[in-house]
């Protein structure tokens, strides 16, 4: 084999990546506090329902709505807010999400009754929706190379303290100044991104640069005049320009089918579930999802490519995600309407209590990391949802109003712990056992089932667990029992559902927000 001094010089081109722009670390830092702001929304409102049933005399069905409808658009729109994106480029939609949910923050600190408090959810959930797969897509094309790693590790340790500083900020809020607050402090975060943040975002990186050893570089070809982007339908290819593309009518129907899902089960509670206003919007809702696989069918550009649905990997991951997401907001959901209606503990102690609730979280998450690329992720899955029930167990047997900090905190501590293994577990069944060019289309399902799950358990919960605006023993036994059912039933059937093998890694960003 010839040294290299010996190879002849024949022209060989090498890559030369343009300069890193300074200011991408600044601009990192501004869309994690736009999306910290996001994720703190999730849980900072659970610590203040008390206080909020209080003020503006809201039920049960109410307070219900006030959890579900930011967490329903949040998912239920996030598929089109990532088209969005592609379409109109992520840095405008990025801006635009953040505006409207700064707005929105403004409305639900004002609400003087149900009905803003309400729309100003929902239009946060729709502002999330287009920030977050914006904020990302920002993310993993301005940082290249091992630089991107690092950008994303940050990414995901922004999802990972949200949830636990949202239960401790919203109880210091409403402790203090007053449950508005949870919702102002969002406003000055916002205003300032906004202002700031155009500034600092850097142009997306181009294909590198080649030059050229040895001969002249020859004269470039002239290019050819772009023509349309095409999609193949039949045998004409129809011209997609600007949004005409967007498959809006199948965000709007897959949204409208859950949200009449979730007020199937919020009614219940109500009407049982044999009630006419139970039975007629489970019939909508299934009515409307199956309009939604007829509508993706013939669609040009569909929102979810449904063929996915057919991937066990996917399938299971997503479910997963849906379980363990349910479980956790639904403790939150219940410790706190316990705590301070039972206990009768005021915001700031609640949110205290559950810090370790969240921080325990985070620890199973860590160590799931490492177990379930060492023993595989069906044990994983099994072990975290078995440590789920048995955390859970001890709740279904105690009196309701037995000390918190010996019963409920260690209980739901417990099982938090275990549910933060199940999310690393969901992610890398559907991502890493699937090839690495469907991992995007994955990624957007199983965090669309990672908002999702939060609105259905709390509806679920709700109706058992409370009356009026309070929580009784009874319902609250009858809460735990199902969710400590949920999560035995659901471990053996990981253990069957979950393929075998061990995940690989997709390469791509694909953690949870």
């Amino acid at each position: 084999m010839p040294t290299p001094a010996a190879v002849p010089a024949v022209p060989s081109p090498s890559p030369v990546h343009p300069a890193p722009d300074p200011r991408r670390w600044t601009a990192l830092a501004l869309i994690c506090a736009a999306q910290f702001m996001l994720v703190l929304d999730v849980t900072v409102v659970n610590v203040a329902l008390p206080a909020l049933a209080a003020d503006l005399d809201l039920g049960r069905t109410t307070l219900t709505w006030v959890v579900t409808a930011y967490t329903l658009c949040f998912g239920g729109l996030m598929l089109l807010g990532g088209r969005l994106a592609d379409a109109l480029g992520a840095w405008r939609v990025l801006l635009a999400g953040l505006a409207l949910f700064t707005a929105a923050s403004l409305a639900c600190g004002l609400a003087q009754g149900a009905d803003v408090l309400l729309g100003g959810r929902i239009a946060q959930g729709i502002g999330a929706a287009l920030l977050s797969p914006a904020a990302l897509a920002l993310v993993t094309t301005v940082f290249q190379g091992a630089e991107r790693p690092k950008a994303l590790g940050v990414w995901a340790a922004v999802g990972g303290t949200g949830s636990a500083v949202g239960v401790l900020l919203g109880g210091a809020l409403t402790a203090g100044p007053g449950w508005p607050w949870i919702f102002f402090v969002n406003v000055p975060v916002g205003l300032a991104v906004l202002v700031t943040l155009p500034r600092y975002v850097p142009e997306p990186t181009s294909t590198p640069r080649t030059v050229t050893t040895g001969t002249p570089k020859p004269k470039p070809k002239p290019k050819p005049k772009p023509t349309p982007r095409t999609v193949a339908t039949g045998t004409t290819p129809v011209r997609r320009k600007g949004v005409g593309g967007l498959d809006i009518p199948g965000a709007l129907l897959v949204t409208t089918a859950t949200g009449a899902l979730v007020y199937a089960l919020v009614q219940a509670g109500d009407s049982g579930w044999t009630g006419a206003a139970t039975l007629l919007p489970l019939l909508g809702a299934l009515a409307l999802y199956g309009a939604f696989a007829a509508a993706e069918r013939k669609a040009r550009t569909p929102l979810m490519d449904l063929r996915m649905l057919t991937r066990r990997p996917v399938v299971v991951g997503s479910l997963l995600m849906l379980v363990a997401t349910a479980l956790l907001i639904s403790f939150f959901f219940l410790g706190s309407m316990q705590l301070q209606r039972v206990h009768g503990l005021d915001a700031l102690r609640t949110g205290l209590l559950f810090l370790p609730v969240a921080l325990t979280t985070a620890i199973g998450a860590h160590l799931g990391s490492r177990l379930v690329t060492t023993a595989g992720p069906r044990v994983c899955a099994a072990g975290g949802l078995a440590v789920a029930a048995l955390g859970c167990l001890p709740l279904v047997f105690l009196r309701p109003d037995s000390g918190p900090w010996t019963t409920l905190l260690p209980s739901l501590a417990t099982a938090a712990f275990g549910l933060g293994a199940v999310f690393v577990t969901a992610t890398t069944t559907a991502l890493g056992l699937i090839d690495p060019h469907e991992a995007g289309l994955a990624s957007g399902i199983v965090n669309t089932f990672h908002e999702l799950g939060g609105s259905i358990g709390v509806a679920i919960v709700s109706t058992l667990a409370l009356t009026a605006t309070a929580p009784t023993p009874a319902g609250l036994t009858n809460a735990y029992t199902l969710c400590a059912l949920t999560a035995a039933a659901a471990a053996p059937a990981a253990l069957w559902l979950i393929p075998r093998g061990r995940a690989r890694s997709t390469g791509g960003p694909h953690g949870m927000h």
